[in-house]
């Protein structure tokens, strides 16, 4: 299969939109301070849902390599003390909802086409 990339997929509730909002605040400043400029970054995409009480951050990697290599070489400690530390500024409060490495591989995209005749 091609390497469709690599993802770390954050999931958080907060207690609503005003911490949704902060959350999704710190989670920009931190990838804009800490992880963007890493080799092998694509991007980070935050979704806010609509009822105010969730956060995903997705983050895209060229590859699981480019992913470890940043695991590996970047400033692990700092990084999550600035999370800490954004997560205890919170105005409202924010539960992780990870059951563990928010780490994933893309195995499938569905495109847009016409539709299929046996459904």
């Amino acid at each position: 299969m091609q390497d469709r990339g690599f993802y770390s997929i954050i999931d958080y509730t907060v207690d609503g939109p005003r911490t949704q909002e902060e959350l999704i605040d710190a989670f920009v400043e931190i990838q804009e301070r800490w992880v963007r400029f890493y080799p092998g970054y694509d991007s980070a995409r935050l979704f806010a849902s609509i009822d105010g009480l969730r956060v995903y951050n997705i983050v895209r990697w060229e590859s699981e390599a480019a992913y470890r290599d940043f695991e590996r070489d970047s400033d692990n400690v700092g990084r999550h003390a600035a999370i800490r530390r954004a997560l205890d500024s919170l105005s409202g409060e924010a539960e992780a909802r990870m059951s563990g490495p928010p780490r994933y591989a893309l195995v499938r995209v569905v495109l847009p086409g016409p539709r299929r005749a046996d459904v």
